[in-house]
């Protein structure tokens, strides 16, 4: 019998399509990903090619100037940015009904290794973290610019995960402007503050884990686990145990953890799956919000196995062909 299942932090439904099941082990890659050189004369994100990109704000080397090779590590802007520093964020009305801003904000691009071909879940433990301070030191340098109301770092990996380079990289948006649906999680959130007077992702992560059948692993700063009303097959959320609203509230021994909890559970899904394409995203509440108590940050990762069709371009409804107790069981082995 399919269920629909509500998503506690947003009210949304979720539609676990039983009758239309597949099994786990289904879900593996048949297609095999080519293999990648160390390093790719054409990319521009290789060491040699810093021209090739607009000029670094952030970098880790161990030699080198800045803009040359000898890093392990460069944020730079997107050369194809959604959004540019220069600007204001006055509104402006056309016909008395159609609203518009300039595009003000900021498009960053981290890139994570200058190995071509060393993907987050083939990398040490102390890369990953690299890669995780910069997210930190970034986000708190540009919370810095007025403008900016929210910022959102996301990785695309694959080609059905939107990504149009090889080389690992992750992103970082900084908007004038709070998306709609991080409006949506936020306010639900504060309800449920209302209500009950506990942050609601805090309940959740005890109710996840006196249900136990979807938790994946458990360290002493993380708690993993597939969500009750997951959207798609092997959805997966990586949740500090410490009540923090924002990223950049993470202390320096959560992000030796996260860094391994990371790798570890991206190393897991290219092993159990073939190597998916997926996004993850690190939610994390609006910069006005940063001293509230509603909200919990956290990183969701969602491979891509399946594709987005009618139904649920219309309605907005997802509809997941796996159930998570069944995947979380088989990610566990």
């Amino acid at each position: 019998m399919p269920e629909l299942r509500q998503d506690p932090t947003s009210k949304e439904w979720i539609i676990i399509a039983t009758e239309r099941a597949r099994r786990p082990h289904d879900f593996r890659s048949a297609a095999q990903k080519a293999q990648q050189p160390a390093y790719d004369e054409a990319c521009p994100f290789c060491p040699g090619h810093e021209a090739a990109t607009p000029p670094e704000v952030l970098a880790r080397r161990t030699q080198g100037a800045a803009n040359e090779p000898g890093w392990s590590l460069r944020v730079v802007p997107n050369r194809f940015a959604a959004l540019l520093p220069q600007g204001s964020t006055d509104r402006h009305i056309e016909q008395d009904f159609f609203r518009w801003m300039e595009g003000v904000g900021y498009h960053e691009v981290i890139i994570e290794t200058p190995f071509h071909n060393r993907s987050m879940a083939r990398m040490e433990r102390g890369e990953v973290k690299a890669v995780l301070e910069a997210y930190r030191d970034r986000w708190l340098a540009l919370r810095a610019d007025h403008r900016v109301e929210h910022i959102l770092v996301f990785k695309n990996y694959g080609e059905a995960a939107g990504t149009s380079l090889v080389h690992p990289h992750s992103q970082l948006v900084a908007t004038p402007v709070v998306p709609a649906h991080v409006r949506l999680t936020n306010e639900e959130a504060v309800r449920y503050l209302d209500a009950t007077g506990h942050c609601l992702y805090c309940d959740l992560v005890d109710s996840e884990r006196r249900a136990g059948e979807r938790v994946l692993l458990e360290t002493a700063e993380f708690i993993v686990f597939h969500p009750f009303a997951s959207g798609t097959p092997f959805e997966t959320w990586i949740v500090p145990k410490r009540h923090q609203s924002v990223y950049t509230q993470v202390r320096m021994e959560q992000l030796t953890d996260l860094a391994g909890v990371l790798q570890g559970v991206l190393a897991r899904l290219a092993d159990l799956l073939n190597d998916p394409d997926y996004n993850y995203i690190l939610h994390s509440a609006p910069l006005d919000a940063e001293d509230e108590d509603y909200f919990h940050w956290h990183l969701q990762i969602v491979p891509r196995l399946t594709q987005i069709a009618g139904f649920e371009i219309g309605s907005g409804m997802r509809i997941n062909t796996a159930r998570p107790e069944d995947t979380a069981r088989y990610w566990r082995g």
